[in-house]
């Protein structure tokens, strides 16, 4: 898998459409240049459908919302589900923001995206609508076993892969779980690693479909940042990141790989 997926993308070089917020947009662009795609970050509504046709994937990130920005995001999304291109729905801040969670909720209803992404908080706030969180960050209190059982059942429910970001990364299909346990606290001291995972998730999404995008994404990002560590501090590990993100071999990855998998019974 990692072999198929590192080599794909680097030979079919993937045009990338995300539409994402400014905070964390150059971390997005510079993640997918560095494991071999194309980054286009296009988002004015007379320009979009035209870019996401060309695309070979598209993300969609509610970080910092704008009126511009949703509309540009249902023309994507439309656009894509058209030409059966692959969707990645971030959703950053869902759980601090009942306006931006209604409106993920019926971008989601509409677009039956590939991937459904974001942290413990956001999930649990998809699943529970009356939850309400303290900005973007998850909350430290929730349960992983919760977590999980949700996000299978959210799965199911949508049709679609769920990633969880987290200490512990939670992948579904709602037919396996997959845990993934890399990482160091250090991916946390610069703005933007989150969306950046679903910027390379989006990446390896466009050459295959399936659950194993996410868990390439969560293994290369989560590798990368444990060899990545340094005491110099945050300036230093973003630059050492992106050096192992474009560096990391197959090898490295299959021995450095922290990731439990578990077969769910169909409901």
């Amino acid at each position: 898998m990692f072999h198929q997926l590192l080599e794909k993308v680097k030979e079919c070089h993937p045009l990338i459409h995300c539409i994402t917020n400014p905070i964390s947009i150059h971390q997005c662009a510079n993640g997918i240049l560095a494991i071999g795609g194309r980054p286009i970050m296009a988002e004015h509504p007379e320009e979009v459908e035209e870019i996401t046709k060309t695309a070979d994937a598209l993300m969609l990130n509610h970080g910092n919302i704008t009126d511009v920005r949703m509309q540009s995001m249902k023309i994507a999304a439309k656009t894509a589900r058209t030409n059966h291109i692959p969707i990645l729905i971030d959703l950053v801040g869902i759980a601090c923001s009942k306006f931006r969670r209604k409106y993920v909720m019926e971008l989601i209803a509409d677009t039956i995206p590939s991937v459904i992404k974001g942290n413990y908080s956001e999930i649990h706030a998809l699943y529970h609508e009356e939850y309400q969180a303290s900005g973007v960050d998850a909350e430290n209190n929730l349960d992983q076993s919760t977590i999980a059982a949700e996000t299978a059942e959210l799965a199911l429910k949508y049709h679609t892969i769920v990633l969880v970001s987290g200490e512990t990364d939670i992948i579904t299909d709602g037919k396996q779980l997959i845990y993934m346990k890399n990482g160091t606290p250090q991916l946390a001291t610069v703005t933007g690693t989150g969306c950046m995972l679903g910027a390379l998730c989006t990446c390896y999404l466009s050459v295959c479909e399936d659950i194993s995008a996410a868990v390439m994404a969560c293994g290369i990002l989560g590798i990368g940042g444990e060899r990545a560590e340094t005491e110099k501090g945050s300036g230093t590990f973003l630059v050492n990141l992106m050096d192992e993100l474009s560096t990391l071999t197959e090898e490295e990855i299959q021995k450095y790989i922290k990731m439990e998998m578990i077969k769910l019974e169909n409901p």
